[in-house]
């Protein structure tokens, strides 16, 4: 964590899974709202650390941390994150994953959706 947060940890370490598992730790250690705030700054300056900061998107971000603290808030016995992963496969797939049930492709690639969180628009 102590990596991903002052940009020492390599780009080409941290894809998807990397993601979900650093947006677990946030949320074990803060409240939601708190881990958002904290994940999402970190993970910006990660990006801008790297060359990349347009590759930071509000949307997928917000809704992968609050996917991610319904999932454990429904395990209850505070999973670490071998387990967490384990059980919730579908939150480590990126391509073609979760976030295609509830938002149309066009919503996604969108602007306003990389800058702001937008809510999702297909219901399934």
């Amino acid at each position: 964590m102590e990596r991903f947060e002052d940009g020492t940890l390599s780009n080409e370490h941290f894809h998807h899974r990397e993601h979900v598992r650093a947006a677990f730790l946030y949320l074990t250690e803060y409240p939601v709202l708190e881990a958002l705030q904290a994940f999402s700054r970190a993970l910006r300056k990660f990006a801008e650390v790297h060359g990349k900061p347009q590759l930071y998107h509000a949307t997928v971000t917000w809704a992968y941390v609050f996917l991610i603290h319904e999932r454990m808030a429904r395990a209850g016995n505070k999973p670490g994150w071998e387990e967490f992963a384990r059980n919730n496969p579908d939150l480590l797939t990126w391509k073609n994953g979760i976030l295609t049930r509830y938002y149309r492709a066009e919503t996604l690639a969108s602007d306003l959706a990389k800058t702001i969180f937008v809510l999702p628009d297909l219901l399934t």
